[in-house]
């Protein structure tokens, strides 16, 4: 809130509060700021205040000015990807306009504005945008005991003053190598291979199979985070609509003819942000395309506890051939112990391998003992069982409390997530949003090429409070009431 002090002058609170979002990357670089007279009915300042604050954002170069369009966050020049609609409007003539269509580089705009807002926690309330549980949820008795039972003195000399197994813990994927059986994945403990995290586990992946300018197949929406990762590397990134049964599969074909694409990014089960999960027909058509045009597929189950364990997944299917499975225990667990691992075919495991060890060496020892010691003596499945009914719960109530606040799904809700259609568009949304305390997820943030959207994702874990609906439907309307003014 903007006061008047003698040391501060509503101008320079009002530059401060825009130039830490910009500097946080909670404003996206080529975000639109609000314009003048908006600005300050929202503030409740003059519009003198807000031209002298946006002054100031412009001396300290954070935001340029564009002729009567308004003042905008400033980023360097970026080339977007095309959409994926293109292939399917092309035609007799879709291969070459294909190629046209998909241009060199993906310039992610918001890609870790999210996270940026998870660790800084921009306020005490529920983020309706988090993409984890609440800690609460996660605490739990036996992660200390876990702990408790790798820590004697003859134990951490033995795995501290050394570094660890190139693999992994021994125990760990022999524990992983079962509970993969329980989802009809065979993979042997020679398969599996930890890593920090899951996301480390699909960057070891890309390193090992790509290099700079080959084309990779990623699902649209998608996770924001993938996009630029990639992106990061020098890939090309060709976005696949996901529909209900999984990817869209003239689309998947229509780029292997024109672009032979050496990698398909998938989440087959529970797909963020959509909560669609993979058909048994599309899955065997999509292992049919990989074969077809020699191409791997990475399946990222980061949501497998979640999930039934009879879901459709292509590795189980695949048998591992063609297909590397990616798993990790953040989202149900312990964020911070950062263990993901993947589980890969017998003739990659190797090369995948010699890529962990050049950009991690080993990972740490005592938490994989104490994971592997959590999933052998059941305290996981049990976890997990009691972490699905509180979500079943939470689900309900989200659902409820979207409804009766004017929203509709764009798909089933399940799992963890919601694709909520608002109506409105959320990147515009999320800014005001932001000024109550909350932490959106606007639909933009899951597209290869950012465009204004009227989705939003939420966490049904974190959406269960009458208050934050009625904060959104109040900005929401006002929203709606300036855009119907205007075309008035």
């Amino acid at each position: 809130m903007l006061m008047k002090t003698a040391a501060q002058s509503l101008a320079e609170q009002l530059a401060a509060l825009f130039a830490q979002r910009i500097r946080d990357r909670l404003l996206a670089p080529g975000a639109r700021l609000p314009s003048v007279r908006l600005c300050a009915q929202q503030q409740g300042v003059s519009p003198s205040t807000v031209v002298g604050a946006y002054d100031q954002l412009l001396a300290q170069g954070l935001v340029e000015a564009r002729k009567n369009r308004g003042f905008y966050v400033r980023d360097l020049p970026s080339v977007a990807v095309g959409s994926a609609q293109d292939a399917i409007e092309s035609g007799a003539n879709g291969v070459a306009n294909l190629m046209l269509t998909v241009p060199q580089r993906y310039a992610p705009l918001n890609a870790t504005a999210l996270i940026r807002g998870m660790f800084k926690g921009v306020s005490n309330k529920p983020q309706p945008g988090m993409g984890v549980l609440p800690k609460e949820w996660l605490q739990s008795t036996f992660l200390a005991t876990a702990v408790r039972r790798s820590c004697s003195v003859e134990a951490l000399n033995a795995f501290s003053l050394q570094y660890g197994e190139p693999a992994g813990d021994s125990g760990l994927r022999r524990a992983l190598s079962t509970k993969l059986a329980g989802l009809s994945i065979q993979a042997a403990p020679e398969q599996i291979i930890t890593t920090v995290g899951a996301t480390n586990a699909l960057d070891v992946v890309s390193r090992t199979l790509l290099r700079a300018g080959d084309y990779v197949m990623v699902e649209e929406p998608g996770w924001a985070i993938e996009f630029a990762r990639l992106d990061s590397l020098g890939m090309r990134i060709l976005p696949v609509p996901r529909r209900a049964e999984g990817p869209d599969l003239e689309v998947m074909a229509r780029y292997c003819e024109a672009h032979k694409p050496k990698l398909f990014v998938s989440v087959s089960v529970f797909h963020n942000p959509t909560g669609f999960c993979l058909s048994p027909s599309s899955a065997y058509r999509i292992l049919q395309l990989a074969n077809q045009h020699d191409f791997h597929i990475v399946e990222d189950d980061t949501y497998s506890h979640f999930a039934p364990e009879h879901a459709t997944r292509l590795c189980a299917l695949d048998g591992l051939q063609r297909t590397i499975y990616v798993g990790g225990f953040a989202k149900i667990l312990a964020p911070n112990w950062r263990v993901g691992y993947m589980a890969a075919p017998k003739d990659l495991a190797e090369r995948l391998l010699d890529t962990k060890l050049l950009s991690t060496l080993t990972t740490p020892a005592l938490l994989e003992k104490a994971l592997a010691w959590c999933i052998d003596q059941g305290q996981l499945r049990r976890h997990a069982e009691r972490i699905r009914t509180q979500l079943d719960g939470a689900r309900a109530r989200s659902v409820k409390l979207a409804l009766a606040h004017g929203c509709t799904f764009a798909s089933d809700p399940v799992g963890l997530f919601g694709w909520v259609e608002t109506g409105v568009d959320t990147d515009a949304l999320s800014q005001r949003m932001l000024d109550e305390g909350y932490l959106l997820a606007p639909g933009a943030l899951f597209h290869a090429q950012r465009t204004p959207s009227s989705l939003m994702r939420i966490n049904f874990a974190c959406t269960q409070e009458a208050q934050f609906w009625k904060t959104f439907a109040r900005l929401r309307d006002e929203q709606l009431g300036k855009a119907t003014s205007v075309a008035k």
